[in-house]
């Protein structure tokens, strides 16, 4: 068999596996799509123990800098006018996801995007932007968290699967 049909196949079997997981006993936990964000992002970043790791660190620390900024636009903490409340603490929040690239675990850019973008689309998508800091499964930054780590970890079992079968 073909690396690429082995690879293919090993992400076919193991996505039904994860959207099994995901829509059915994790339900609730984490999401099906940030998952396979996640398990993408771990194929681009080079699909070894590396990526995993910066996969899974990445996209977390996206997560939390957008948990961040639900914070600051949901609390206002300086006043700024409506009208620039959001745009100023985004610009502000996004500006680390990007400074922290000399950092190794945290060099892959996409990733952080990942993670933060994930966050606030689900929390604006939900209405649980207010929910940012509970400690409890309506916080949006724990569900993309759990969502990514399995995600990731379901990339580096497809991977290791495709190496078993394109043998």
């Amino acid at each position: 068999m073909s690396k690429l049909t082995a690879l293919a196949l090993s992400i076919a079997v193991l996505g039904g596996v994860w959207a099994f997981l995901a829509l059915g006993p994790l339900a609730g936990s984490v999401l099906v799509w940030a998952g396979f964000i996640a398990w993408g992002c771990y194929f681009h970043t080079g699909g070894d123990n590396a990526a995993l790791q910066k996969t899974i660190v990445g996209m977390i620390y996206g997560a939390v800098i957008a948990g961040i900024a639900l914070a600051l636009v949901v609390t206002n903490p300086v006043s700024l006018p409506p009208a620039i409340a959001a745009p100023v603490y985004i610009a502000v929040t996004v500006f680390f996801l990007v400074i922290v690239a000399g950092i190794n675990l945290l060099s892959v850019v996409p990733a952080n995007v990942y993670g933060y973008a994930a966050t606030a689309g689900y929390a604006l998508s939900t209405n649980t932007a207010a929910s940012y800091g509970a400690m409890n499964l309506t916080n949006p930054t724990l569900i993309v968290a759990l969502s990514v780590i399995f995600g990731a970890v379901f990339g580096l079992l497809s991977g290791k699967l495709a190496g078993v079968l394109g043998k």
